[in-house]
């Protein structure tokens, strides 16, 4: 089965099947804080081509005008957006960008553009390929908003040392990209996610 085939079915499965959760979630996020439902955000993706990506949103309105990282306990989550963020629930949107066309179930994840314009000529590789919900860095900085909490200065950490190293990683995805690396990325996602060691 070609990639892009399968990224049609399974989105197109998941959101039928997740119907439901996503109502419950959408509610609560709408009754819980002023704002919308949904975030959306300009994210680089394939060929360099600017996308918006969607997520339910997890911080009260105008958040990210204070900066575009997630630190720790950030004081700009909304109570919902803890618990979402805390099962990635709040990525769960983004299988519509899947269905799209836009992403893929496994790849590198999409940066914004001021980051993205910091990349050099071999680190752009990674834009050969459609972004994905999870590849070898989610799974690597699953816990990144504690690990940059760490730092005196958490953009400096994560433009000189996080964000170098998930490039690496998504380069390495790159050369072994295969249909069964990506299964066996989305089992280990999800296993991590529910807790489980495989």
């Amino acid at each position: 089965m070609g990639k892009r085939l399968f990224d049609l079915l399974t989105s197109a499965t998941a959101l039928l099947v997740l119907s439901p959760l996503f109502l419950l979630m959408a509610l609560a996020v709408g009754l819980s804080s002023r704002g919308g439902v949904f975030y959306r955000q300009t994210r680089v993706g394939l060929q360099g081509r600017p996308f918006q990506l969607i997520k339910f949103r997890s911080m009260y309105v105008d958040a990210d005008r204070q900066g575009l990282l997630t630190v720790g306990r950030d004081r700009r989550i909304t109570p919902v957006g803890s618990f979402l963020r805390r099962y990635k629930l709040d990525e769960l949107p983004q299988l519509w960008n899947v269905l799209k066309g836009d992403m893929s179930l496994v790849g590198p994840r999409p940066e914004v553009p001021r980051y993205v314009e910091r990349y050099s000529k071999r680190q752009k590789k990674v834009l050969d390929v459609r972004p994905g919900l999870t590849d070898y860095a989610s799974l690597y900085y699953i816990d990144e908003a504690r690990v940059l909490a760490q730092s005196e200065d958490p953009e400096k950490t994560y433009l000189e040392e996080v964000l170098p190293h998930k490039l690496e990683l998504a380069l390495e995805y790159v050369e072994k990209q295969s249909f069964a690396e990506d299964l066996k990325i989305i089992i280990k996602t999800l296993a991590k996610l529910l807790g489980l060691k495989v």
